[in-house]
């Protein structure tokens, strides 16, 4: 029986980036839909279900993507309440890629650093990558300083990961120019920018001033760089003593979890992939043990 995935995108048009993964990751037949919405999905997952017995269901899959992650994690939820019994099949949620490339990120940062008892700040920490590389951060015990450009979105944002992550230590804090970022990141181990395009955290020559920084990790692959001295291919690159990740030096782990996991959903038709599962891939991926 050939496998299919049906691509739930809540864009117009679908994710052209997402097909050709999915292509990649030697799917039979793929499935694309836009404009999916909790309200037109019910039918579209009673299609997937109905379509083939409970003993065969695990050769169809649903990836829910799209630009707009809160509308892919409501669709999400939508998705997974409209299975019932065995009539189900395995999900992936991975809006604009928030989900791999957090997992990629911090995957790669435990390559490093023992991250149990870390200090980590993550700059532009409100938005889905930073919201996910914060919560991975927390699973992990490390302490976890958010930072937004007003105290009161670092703090839901603290709130938010603190839903998800009982015992998780974060410190909420505001900043606005480069100067304030560096001083906030300055008695930090790990420094993640997770920021919007176009937004720069930390001015050329920071790193070489804030000596307690090992580890440097910048997520936007658009110039100007979240990290003036990170370079887009960075990949454990060492400058002045910080070991360094640029967006296309994570990129390569992002696609190679991507792949598995498009692939593992096929396995049954159970699996729910999204943060902490697509994490757990990432070390499988990256050869570290959990």
């Amino acid at each position: 029986m050939k496998s299919i995935l049906i691509q739930f995108d809540t864009d117009t048009l679908p994710s052209v980036f997402d097909r050709v993964v999915a292509v990649d990751s030697n799917v039979e037949h793929l499935f694309s839909y836009g404009g999916v919405t909790p309200e037109n999905v019910i039918g579209l997952v009673h299609g997937a279900i109905f379509t083939r017995g409970p003993a065969d269901l695990k050769n169809t899959a649903i990836f829910v993507g799209g630009s707009d992650v809160a509308a892919g994690e409501v669709l999400f939820k939508k998705i997974q309440k409209t299975f019932f019994g065995p009539m189900r099949v395995s999900v992936m949620m991975d809006s604009n890629g928030c989900n791999t490339t957090a997992a990629a990120a911090i995957a790669s940062a435990r390559k490093h650093l023992s991250l149990a008892d870390a200090s980590a700040i993550v700059l532009g920490a409100t938005g889905p990558v930073g919201l996910r590389a914060a919560e991975l951060l927390a699973l992990e015990n490390s302490r976890v300083t958010l930072v937004s450009r007003t105290l009161d979105r670092a703090e839901a944002a603290c709130e938010s990961v603190r839903a998800k992550v009982a015992s998780a230590r974060l410190t909420p804090a505001a900043a606005s120019t480069p100067e304030e970022f560096e001083k906030l990141a300055g008695k930090q181990q790990i420094v993640i920018a997770a920021g919007a395009a176009g937004v720069c955290f930390l001015s050329e020559g920071a790193l070489a001033r804030l000596d307690d920084v090992k580890l440097a990790i910048d997520l936007n692959a658009v110039p100007p760089a979240g990290l003036a001295d990170v370079g887009v291919m960075d990949k454990a690159a060492e400058k002045h003593g910080t070991i360094c990740y640029g967006a296309l030096g994570v990129g390569g782990l992002k696609m190679k979890v991507h792949k598995r996991a498009v692939a593992s959903l096929f396995e049954s038709n159970t699996a729910v992939l999204e943060t902490r599962a697509l994490y757990e891939l990432a070390l499988k991926v990256a050869g570290i043990s959990a």
